[in-house]
C-alpha cells in the first residue's frame, strides 16, 4: 500500500477546485436570519476534511469533465454532510468535534436541529441548478438511505447482539453513502460510461466504510486532543462498533460481561477495563485489517482509470485512509 502524506498534499491537484467550493458553501449558506449565519458559520469554520465534495472534483477532473457545475454539488455534498452533523450530534448529546464544541453545546438543540434544516433545504435548491434528473436522483436517494442508516443506528443502540453484518449495513448506509454518492456524481458530471460510473461508486462505498472503521478503532487508540472528540463516546452512548462487536465474541467471559453490561446500560463505569481489554484482545488489530481490506478494494475499482495527478491522489487516499490519527 502506498505510504499516506498529508490530507492537504494529496488534494493539492484540485487545491484551487476546493477553494472554490468553500467560496460557494459561504456565498449559499447567506440568510436574513441571524441565528441560521452564527450556527452555518461556526459548524464550518470548525473545519474538517473536506473527503466528500473532493472524491466528487477529484473523479470529476480524472475523468475529464471540464464543466461548470462541479463546484456547486460539491457544495450540495458538504452541506447536506454538514446538516448530518448538526443532526448527530443532538441525537448522540455530543460536545465536542474536531476539537470544538458541538454546535448544540453553543447553540442548544433547537437551533442545531433548525440549522440542520436549512442546510439540507439549501442543498436541495442548489441540486435543481444544473438541471440534471440524474444528479438529482442521486443525492436523494442518498440522503433517504442516510436518514435510514441513522434511524438503524438508533434502533441498534443498547444492543449487545448487534453482529459485523448489521453492524456494516448501517456503515453503508449512514456513512458511506454519501461518500459513493459523491464520487458516483464526478463520473456523471463527466459523462462516464455505466461501468466506470460504477467503478466511482465502488471506490466511495468501500472508502467510507474505511474511514467509519478507522473512527472506531480511533475512539479506543487516539487521545482527545487528536481525535477531536472525547474517547469513549461511543461506549458512553451504548452504541456497539467493531472493535466492541469482536470482544464480545473473543473476549473472556469477564470481558464480555462487562461489555454487554455497559452496551446495555450505556455510561462507562468500568471503561478503563474494557480499554484495556479492547488493547489487549486485537480488537483493533481486526479492525484495522477490515478497514485494510475495504481500500484495497477501493484501490482495485479505479486501477483502469487514465494516469493523471487525480487517480493518483485517489489511490493515496487509501492509504491515507487507514493510517491517520485523527
Amino acid at each position: 500500500m502506498l505510504i499516506s502524506t498529508s490530507i492537504s498534499s494529496l488534494l493539492a491537484p484540485i487545491a484551487e477546485d476546493m477553494a472554490q467550493v468553500d467560496r460557494v458553501i459561504r456565498t449559499q449558506l447567506a440568510s436574513d436570519v441571524s441565528l441560521i449565519q452564527d450556527v452555518s458559520k461556526y459548524i464550518i469554520g470548525a473545519g474538517g476534511k473536506r473527503l466528500r465534495p473532493a472524491l466528487l472534483l477529484l473523479f470529476a477532473r480524472a475523468l475529464g469533465y471540464e464543466g461548470a457545475h462541479h463546484h456547486l454539488l460539491a457544495a450540495v455534498v458538504e452541506c447536506i454532510h454538514t446538516a448530518t452533523l448538526l443532526h448527530d450530534d443532538v441525537v448522540d448529546d455530543s460536545t465536542l468535534r474536531r476539537g470544538h464544541h458541538t454546535a448544540n453545546t453553543v447553540f442548544g438543540n433547537p437551533a442545531s436541529v433548525l440549522v440542520g434544516d436549512f442546510l439540507y433545504s439549501r442543498a436541495f435548491q442548489m441540486m435543481v441548478v444544473p438541471g440534471n434528473i440524474r444528479v438529482m436522483q442521486i443525492l436523494a436517494d442518498a440522503t433517504n438511505t442516510i436518514a435510514e442508516g441513522e434511524v438503524l443506528q438508533l434502533l441498534n443502540m443498547h444492543d449487545p447482539a448487534l453482529n459485523q453484518a448489521r453492524y456494516l449495513q448501517v456503515i453503508r448506509f449512514k456513512t458511506a453513502k454519501l461518500f459513493e454518492a459523491a464520487a458516483r456524481l464526478g463520473a456523471v458530471l463527466a459523462q462516464a460510461n455505466a461501468s466506470t460510473e460504477e467503478a466511482a461508486a465502488k471506490y466511495g462505498q468501500h472508502i467510507g466504510t474505511a474511514f467509519q472503521l478507522i473512527d472506531d478503532l480511533l475512539d479506543y487508540s487516539a487521545d482527545a486532543a487528536s481525535l477531536g472528540k472525547n474517547i469513549g463516546d461511543d461506549l458512553r452512548e451504548g452504541k456497539s462498533t467493531l472493535p466492541l462487536i469482536f470482544l464480545l465474541e473473543h473476549g473472556t467471559p469477564e470481558q464480555q460481561a462487562l461489555t454487554r453490561q455497559a452496551i446495555e446500560e450505556g455510561g462507562t463505569p468500568h471503561f478503563d477495563k474494557i480499554y484495556a481489554a479492547i488493547q489487549s484482545s486485537g480488537a483493533l488489530d481486526y479492525t484495522q485489517k477490515c478497514a485494510e481490506r475495504e481500500v484495497d478494494a477501493a484501490a482495485a475499482a479505479i486501477a483502469q482509470l487514465p494516469a493523471s495527478p487525480f487517480q493518483n491522489s485517489l489511490l493515496e487516499l487509501c492509504a491515507f485512509s487507514v493510517q491517520r490519527q485523527s
